[in-house]
C-alpha cells in the first residue's frame, strides 16, 4: 500500500470548483502524474499529482480540511 501525500501545509479540496466533480474517487484508477486534489496556501493553489500507479483504495483527508505537509492524502494499492 503507498500514500499520496500532501506536498505543503493549507486546505485540501478533492474538486477543481464546488460545482465540479471530484478529481479522483475512491476506487479509481491512477497512474504517476495524475492529479488527485489541490491545496490552498493563501488563495494559490497547487496540484497534488501522484507519484504511484494503482487504485486509490481510501481518501484519508476530506474535502476542504486543513492539512499539513507530508500528511497521507489517499492510499494507492499499487
Amino acid at each position: 500500500m503507498a500514500e499520496i501525500r500532501s506536498p505543503l501545509p493549507g486546505t485540501f479540496y478533492r474538486k477543481p470548483a464546488p460545482d465540479q466533480p471530484p478529481f479522483k474517487n475512491e476506487g479509481d484508477t491512477v497512474a504517476v502524474g495524475d492529479v488527485i486534489g489541490l491545496v490552498e496556501v493563501m488563495k494559490t493553489f497547487t496540484e497534488v499529482k501522484s507519484d504511484v500507479a494503482g487504485t486509490i483504495t481510501k481518501f484519508l483527508a476530506d474535502n476542504e480540511e486543513p492539512i499539513m505537509a507530508g500528511m497521507p492524502l489517499a492510499e494507492v494499492d499499487a
